[in-house]
Parts: C-alpha cells; sequence; structure tokens
C-alpha cells in the first residue's frame, strides 16, 4: 500500500511503474482472499492502461487476465469468460495464434469453460492449446505438461459422462 501512495504522490497515478505497483498489490490482495479489493484496484487498473497505453498493449491485456481471473475466483463466470474471450481474440490479432502469451489466453478461457461445466468446448480449445505448446515450446516445457495434463483430466471426465448418460438411458 505505502509503495503504491509513493508511486503516485512521486510518478504519478497514471506512470508505469505507478501502474504495476497496483496490479501487484490487487494481486496480494488476491492472493490474501480480498477479493473486493482486488477487482477494485484491478479494474481502476485496468480503465487507466486502456487509456493511457491502448487497449492492444501488453500490460493492458495482462491486467484484463488479472481482472478475468479474479472474477473467475469469485465464480462470476460470464464476466470471466468475456473479458478472456476479448483478451484472446486480441493476443491472436496482434501477436499471432501461436505466441506464448496467446497460448496462456486459450488456456486460461479452456479452463474457465470447464468450470463452467462446457466440458466438450473446454476440451477442444485445450487440444489445440497442447498442440500448439508441443510445437512451439516442446512437450517437456512446463506450459505444455500442464495442458496435457489437464486435457488428460478433462477427457477422463467426459467419458465418465458419456457413461453415465449411456446408463440412465438403459434403466
Amino acid at each position: 500500500v505505502q509503495e503504491l501512495e509513493i508511486c503516485k504522490r512521486v510518478l504519478g497515478p497514471e506512470h508505469p511503474a505507478t501502474l504495476t505497483s497496483m496490479s501487484n498489490l490487487a494481486l496480494t490482495y488476491e492472493d490474501l482472499g480480498r477479493w473486493d479489493e482486488a477487482e477494485r484496484l484491478q479494474v481502476q487498473n485496468l480503465e487507466i492502461c486502456k487509456r493511457v497505453l491502448g487497449p492492444e498493449h501488453p500490460d493492458t491485456l495482462t491486467s484484463m487476465s488479472n481482472l478475468a481471473l479474479t472474477y473467475k475466483a469469485q465464480g462470476r463466470w460470464d464476466e470471466a469468460e468475456r473479458l478472456q474471450v476479448q483478451n484472446l481474440e486480441i493476443r491472436k490479432r496482434v501477436l499471432g495464434p501461436e505466441h506464448p502469451a496467446t497460448l496462456r489466453s486459450m488456456n486460461n478461457l479452456a479452463c474457465t469453460y470447464r468450470d463452467q461445466g462446457r466440458l466438450a468446448e473446454a476440451v477442444a480449445l485445450m487440444k489445440n492449446c497442447a498442440a500448439l505448446r508441443t510445437q512451439k515450446l516442446s512437450e517437456k516445457h512446463p506450459d505444455t505438461q500442464q495442458a496435457i495434463s489437464h486435457l488428460r483430466q478433462w477427457e477422463e471426465e467426459m467419458k465418465g459422462v458419456s457413461r453415465q448418460e449411456t446408463t440412465s438411458r438403459e434403466e
């Protein structure tokens, strides 16, 4: 809190270092489970980033992603999804569909779909993410391993859902 206040006073409320300090404090609040305070700072940070840096700047997109993850942690799936779809579309256009940051956005959106119970959409998106990560980062990269792990787990969940549906119809 002190660092943010000093940055605001010395550098100004819209200076990049002030925005970084604001984002870091929001993430700290998030880690502490102080969701309302985290959200308030993240909304403010995103608005300033869009205005000062532009809507397609990497820091703006990171701010958007952080806010989406806060919404997701609060169970606000629709708001999280809306920001994540927007984030993914911008990253694809600006950075390309295979850039690591684009793939991170794809991963986040797939996880949100899964948490919403949209398992088929989650699996389809994560398959694409895992394939691109394998191709661009290598199969041994931690991000690739994470995507493959999620994919395997979700495919097993889908098999379980299919078995349950089949059993229900037979009864």
